[in-house]
C-alpha cells in the first residue's frame, strides 16, 4: 500500500479486530498496534500472540495521536465507545467500524460522533467464525473475502480512501452501498440463518430426550447449526439492532415453511423435489462461483 499507520487503535481484540490488526501487520501496513477492551485477560492474550504491541487502560488517551481507530465491539457497545472517545479524537484521525448492522451505527456517530463525522467510515467485513476473542484471531481471515463499507454523504473522500486501502491491504475486496440497503441484504443472507441456527439448537435442547437426540445427531446438524456457536452477545445486538428487516425475512421464510408444510401434508412428493432441486442447482452454482 502507499502508506502506513503510525498508531492503529483497536477496540475489541477478538476475531474481527485481532485479525484486522494481524493482517495489517502482516502487510507493513500499521507500525503500533494498541488494544482496548474490557478483559484483562483476553488483552494479555493479545499481547501475548503478539496481535497488538500493548494494552490502553485509558480509552481516551489511547486514541490520541491514533491514525486510524477501529471498533470491532459488539453492536451494543458503539454507543458508549463513540461517546468515550468523540472528544479526545485529533482532526487527522479516521474512525471505521466493524459492526454487522449500518443504520443503527450511522445514526449512532451521528448522535456521538458529531464534531468528526466527516472522517468516520461504517464498514463490515463478511468474514467470521464461532470462534471468538485475541486467540481466534487470524492474519489470513479476510483474504479474498469482501468488505462492505457505507459512506455517508459528508464523508471526507480521503477517510474513504484510506480505510479501503487498509482492508485491499488486508487481502479483501471492498464493496460499497448504502447502509439500508447493507441491511437488508444481510437480514437475508446473515441474520437469518444465525437466527435459525440458534432457534433449532435451542429446540433440541429443550427437549425431555434431547440427551439422545444430540447423541445421533451427525454431519448434517453439525453443518447447520455450526454458527449457533457464535457469540450470544454479538449476535443478540446485531438481531435487536437489524430487527425491522429481519422481521420481514422471518415473515418471508415463514411462508416458505408454511409452503412445505402443506407439501407434507397432502404427501407432494413432486413439489418437495421440486422445490429441493431448484434449491440445490442454485447452491451449487453459488458455491462453484466462490
Amino acid at each position: 500500500m502507499g502508506f502506513q499507520l503510525n498508531k492503529l487503535v483497536i477496540f475489541g481484540v477478538g476475531l474481527i479486530g485481532g485479525s484486522f490488526a494481524l493482517a495489517l501487520r502482516e502487510s507493513g501496513a500499521v507500525k503500533e498496534i494498541v488494544g482496548v477492551g474490557r478483559t484483562a485477560g483476553n488483552l494479555a492474550e493479545a499481547l501475548r500472540l503478539g496481535v497488538i504491541d500493548r494494552a490502553a487502560v485509558d480509552a481516551a488517551s489511547a486514541v490520541q495521536d491514533a491514525d486510524l481507530v477501529m471498533l470491532a465491539v459488539p453492536v451494543g457497545q458503539m454507543a458508549a465507545v463513540m461517546a468515550l472517545i468523540s472528544p479526545h479524537l485529533s482532526a487527522q484521525t479516521v474512525v471505521t467500524d466493524a459492526g454487522s448492522t449500518k443504520c443503527d451505527v450511522v445514526a449512532l456517530a451521528q448522535q456521538h460522533l458529531q464534531g468528526h463525522l466527516a472522517r468516520f467510515v461504517p464498514a463490515h467485513p463478511i468474514a467470521g467464525a464461532e470462534k471468538s476473542g485475541a486467540a481466534a484471531a487470524s492474519a489470513g481471515l479476510y483474504r479474498g473475502r469482501n468488505v462492505v463499507i457505507t459512506p455517508m454523504s459528508e464523508i471526507n473522500p480521503s477517510a474513504v480512501r484510506t480505510v479501503r486501502a487498509l482492508w485491499e491491504a488486508c487481502g479483501a475486496t471492498v464493496r460499497e452501498m448504502t447502509p439500508q440497503a447493507h441491511d437488508k441484504v444481510f437480514a437475508a443472507v446473515s441474520h437469518l440463518p444465525h437466527l435459525l441456527a440458534f432457534a433449532l439448537v435451542e429446540d433440541i435442547a429443550s427437549r425431555t430426550n434431547s440427551e439422545e437426540l444430540f447423541s445421533y445427531a451427525a454431519g448434517g446438524f453439525r453443518d447447520f447449526t455450526r454458527i449457533a456457536g457464535s457469540s450470544p452477545e454479538m449476535w443478540r445486538d446485531i438481531c435487536l439492532a437489524n430487527r425491522a428487516a429481519l422481521l420481514k425475512e422471518l415473515e418471508v421464510y415463514q411462508a416458505q415453511l408454511d409452503r412445505l408444510h402443506a407439501m407434507l401434508e397432502q404427501g407432494d412428493g413432486a413439489g418437495l423435489e421440486q422445490v429441493f432441486s431448484h434449491a440445490s442447482t442454485v447452491r451449487n452454482k453459488w458455491i462453484a462461483k466462490q
